[in-house]
């Protein structure tokens, strides 16, 4: 699929769904009635650990280990590409919980704190996945993406049955990390 209708549809979806979150009372009402049905019960342990490893703070750190893997293969505008893919995408889900201010499930555990909307999980998950994807896909093959993908699901059950977020606060955050991952590697490919 050519890359500008990605852009163009990531950025549709995340549009349709800030303006349903914010104006649409029915939206909310169907968000948290689906929510409450695909989540029956809290299954916390192996969540938890798939959540823990996937942290937006965690997923820094595994950038900043690949870049450096990146830098000491001699790839340096690689590896400032993933820095500043990862970077740019968490600002833009940052400044996006801020204004945004949608507050979290209630029945969201007590160690998660801030707002719901983008997911910050699964935004990070995305586009380290994404990223390694264009990285490394080739060279691994076909398993290797699978394996990327399994682990990008296991990380929006995770946020889910820890009931943690809304499924539009995974669905916004997968959105997001594709807008700004194509505007990076078009940024990227440029230079």
């Amino acid at each position: 699929m050519n890359s500008l209708v990605v852009t163009f549809l990531a950025a549709t979806i995340l549009l349709i769904l800030i303006f349903n979150i914010k104006t649409s009372r029915r939206f909310n009402l169907f968000d948290h009635w689906l929510h409450h049905k695909l989540v029956k019960q809290r299954d916390g342990f192996k969540w938890q650990v798939i959540a823990f490893l996937n942290d937006p703070k965690l997923m820094v750190v595994w950038a900043v280990l690949l870049a450096s893997a990146l830098i000491d293969q001699n790839r340096i505008m690689t590896a400032l590409w993933v820095l500043g893919t990862l970077g740019f995408t968490d600002i833009v889900g940052i400044l996006l919980k801020k204004s945004i201010k949608r507050k979290r499930p209630i029945m969201s555990s007590e160690l998660e704190s801030g707002y719901s909307f983008p997911s910050g999980h699964v935004l990070g998950t995305t586009t380290m996945v994404l990223i390694l994807i264009q990285l490394f896909s080739k060279q691994f093959g076909v398993i290797f993406t699978i394996a990327l993908i399994c682990i990008w699901v296991m990380v929006i059950i995770s946020r889910l049955s820890l009931k943690a977020h809304y499924p539009s606060d995974v669905i916004g955050a997968a959105s997001l990390s594709v807008f700004c991952f194509s505007i990076c590697q078009q940024i990227f490919l440029a230079i």
